[in-house]
């Protein structure tokens, strides 16, 4: 099929680089955790020119000022999502784990951007799991975001019952956070709480918790995908910022993606006319080119 094509805005190299990829293209992320970033990257980014190991930035950590503690939390985070840096720094997951734990009580920055270090790790320290659970009850709202969503990035199924007791919160960002962890979580036991999502007050909990229930293959949500391919009512509810341009059509592309995963068998007829209506008549290029791979996927298979 051809692509279709148009420009996308600037990206940065903040917490959305964190999330595994398939889950970036999956799911709404939620914007919860990258706000803080991105706010500030830009200048962050004058802040700090220099490229430094791993053990520095711990150093800088342990024994910097307030304002240079938080930063090299920061650029640890990042360089963490490089794929040599932990075969060439093998003590580094202890490391970042103690440092972690040592950070109780200091700048909510530092904790936050330690536990996302933490979880792009690939081969976790056992002592892990414990340091992280143990700092969901964390009294910062955007630290737990961040534990909960470090929990998700390192696929323990153990975790789970923990992130399914977050979802009673009353912050609609760690709610949010707790829902999307639950769809990359393979457990099956989680669906009961994904779809008392699906009648939150908010609706970007309710469509994360639609898309989760989607990857697990439960079609329960689709009357909220169904939603989401609604450009009026999508645009309605979402803000744009300087960071997201078209926020409306993340929503859709990631509703499209959902419907998608449930293929044929779990999508009627009114799913398969809104995602016929975007492909041929959507103001996004990115919409129209997502509602046609869609539609490919929800023809039915060949039969011998």
């Amino acid at each position: 099929m051809q692509k279709l094509a148009e420009r996308e805005p600037a990206r940065t190299d903040g917490p959305v680089a964190v999330a595994p990829s398939l889950t970036v293209q999956f799911f709404l992320i939620p914007l919860a955790v990258v706000a803080v970033v991105v706010a500030i990257y830009g200048g962050f980014r004058l802040m700090v020119a220099d490229e430094r190991s791993p053990e520095e930035y711990l150093s800088e950590i342990r024994t910097g000022g307030r304002d240079r503690r938080w930063p090299a939390a920061y650029e640890l985070a990042r360089i963490m999502g490089e794929q040599e840096t932990e075969a060439k720094y093998p003590d580094l997951g202890p490391a970042l784990v103690r440092a972690f734990v040592d950070s109780e009580g200091d700048d909510p920055r530092v904790r936050r951007y330690l536990a996302m270090a933490i979880g792009r790790l690939e081969s976790p320290p056992a002592e892990t799991m414990a340091a992280l659970t143990s700092a969901l009850d964390d009294p910062d709202s955007e630290t737990v975001i961040s534990v909960i969503w470090a929990l998700a990035a390192l696929g323990e199924e153990a975790v789970v019952p923990h992130i399914v007791g977050m979802f009673g919160a009353q912050d609609p960002g760690v709610r949010k956070m707790t829902v999307y962890a639950l769809g990359v979580l393979p457990a099956d036991r989680s669906h009961t709480t994904l779809r008392a999502a699906l009648e939150d007050p908010v609706p970007d909990v309710q469509w994360n918790a639609a898309v989760s229930l989607a990857r697990h293959g439960d079609g329960r949500g689709v009357a909220v995908l169904r939603r989401m391919l609604d450009r009026t009512y999508v645009t309605g509810v979402v803000t744009p910022s300087d960071t997201l341009v078209d926020p409306a059509s993340d929503v859709i592309v990631s509703g499209l993606r959902a419907v998608a995963a449930l293929g044929p068998v779990s999508v009627d007829e009114n799913l398969r006319v809104p995602v016929a209506a975007l492909a041929e008549a959507d103001q996004s290029l990115k919409v129209r080119q997502a509602a046609m791979e869609t539609l490919e996927a929800l023809e039915p298979s060949p039969t011998n």
